[in-house]
């Protein structure tokens, strides 16, 4: 059933789909290799959960620095347009076959918003 997103356990259901997706994509899975080796995924699902609610609904639950992690990434593991555009593919693919609605669309916006961010980040490293 699509319906809007209303609480953390349909943005766990939204990051745990979203994941599923960039685990089986080879252009962009080894970036999760560790995460995945240590068995740290749940707890990397947990913190995205905050993240994200924290962004939709302003909760308070998500307290670290977002970029710091990625940027550290980046310099092991440069990221491309490329991954980029994998990542919100299947972030947006993950929202429309889960969810409507106002909160879904502000998903995408802020996702496609924060993807520009960091790249113009990386870009100057």
């Amino acid at each position: 059933m699509i319906k809007e997103i209303e609480n953390r356990v349909d943005l766990y259901l939204l990051v745990s789909e979203f994941y599923k997706k960039l685990l089986i994509d080879k252009g962009i899975k080894h970036f999760f290799d560790e995460i995945v080796k240590k068995d740290e995924l749940e707890e990397h699902l947990q913190v995205l959960v905050d993240f994200w609610d924290n962004m939709l609904f302003y909760s308070g639950a998500y307290k670290r620095n977002a970029m710091q992690p990625h940027l550290l990434l980046h310099l092991k593991k440069p990221f491309l347009p490329r991954h980029f555009k994998i990542w919100l593919n299947h972030f947006n693919n993950a929202i429309d076959e889960n969810f409507k609605g106002e909160l879904a669309h502000a998903a995408k916006t802020r996702a496609l918003s924060i993807a520009t961010v960091m790249q113009l980040k990386i870009s100057q490293l």
